[in-house]
C-alpha cells in the first residue's frame, strides 16, 4: 500500500525501503546528525555524519523502513520502526531540510502507524530532540500528544554548553 501527498510542487509516495535507497537515506541520516549537532552545539568529531546509518541497518529489532519518494527528486524522507514487545518506536523520522513543512513527515508517520497496526502493535513511541521544536510540532499534529516517558541527562563532559532554561515538569525546572 502506498500513500500519496500533494505538496506545492509534486506528489510524494510513501513506500517500503529498497537497497537502491541506501545512498539517499544515508545522506538524510547525515542531515539529521548535523541538525542535532547544531541544536546542541556539539563539535563535528567524525568525517561522515551519515556513517551511523550503516549500524542502524544492522539492528535486529528493526521491523521495517519506509521512504517518501518524489518522482522528480527521489527520496526526500524516511522512517524506521523498531520493535519493543507489543509496542514500537519510530526511529528516525527524517525529511530533507528543503522539503520540511509540506506534510511529508506526517504522511510518513501515518504510513508507519498503519504498518504498526497491521503488525498488531498496541502503541507507538517517538523521542525527538527536545530542542527540535519543528519536529515536536509535526509529531503533535500527527497525533503524538501523550507524554509517555522523559529522558534526563547528567553532563559529565565539563564543557560549558548554552542550555536553555524555562522548562518546568512536576514543579521542577529543567535546562534543555
Amino acid at each position: 500500500m502506498t500513500e500519496t501527498l500533494a505538496p506545492a510542487r509534486t506528489t510524494v509516495e510513501v513506500r517500503p525501503y529498497r537497497p537502491a535507497d541506501h545512498g539517499a537515506c544515508r545522506r538524510l541520516w547525515g542531515e539529521l546528525t548535523e541538525q542535532h549537532r547544531d541544536l546542541y552545539e556539539e563539535p563535528n568529531n567524525s568525517g561522515d555524519p551519515g556513517a551511523a546509518f550503516e549500524e542502524y541497518l544492522t539492528r535486529l529489532d528493526l521491523s521495517g523502513m519506509w521512504v517518501a519518494e518524489d518522482r522528480g527528486e527521489g527520496v526526500v524522507g524516511f522512517a524506521g520502526l523498531i520493535l519493543a514487545g507489543r509496542s514500537g518506536e519510530v526511529d528516525p523520522v527524517v525529511v530533507a531540510e528543503h522539503r520540511r513543512g509540506q506534510g511529508i513527515g506526517r504522511s510518513i508517520l501515518s504510513h508507519v502507524a498503519d504498518q504498526a497496526r497491521k503488525r498488531g502493535l498496541k502503541e507507538l513511541h517517538i523521542s525527538p530532540a527536545l530542542r527540535n521544536v519543528e519536529a515536536i510540532h509535526c509529531l503533535h499534529a500527527a497525533g503524538y500528544d501523550q507524554l509517555a516517558r522523559v529522558t534526563l541527562s547528567f553532563d559529565l563532559s565539563g564543557r560549558q554548553r548554552s542550555w536553555r532554561d524555562d522548562l518546568e515538569l512536576h514543579d521542577k525546572r529543567f535546562r534543555y
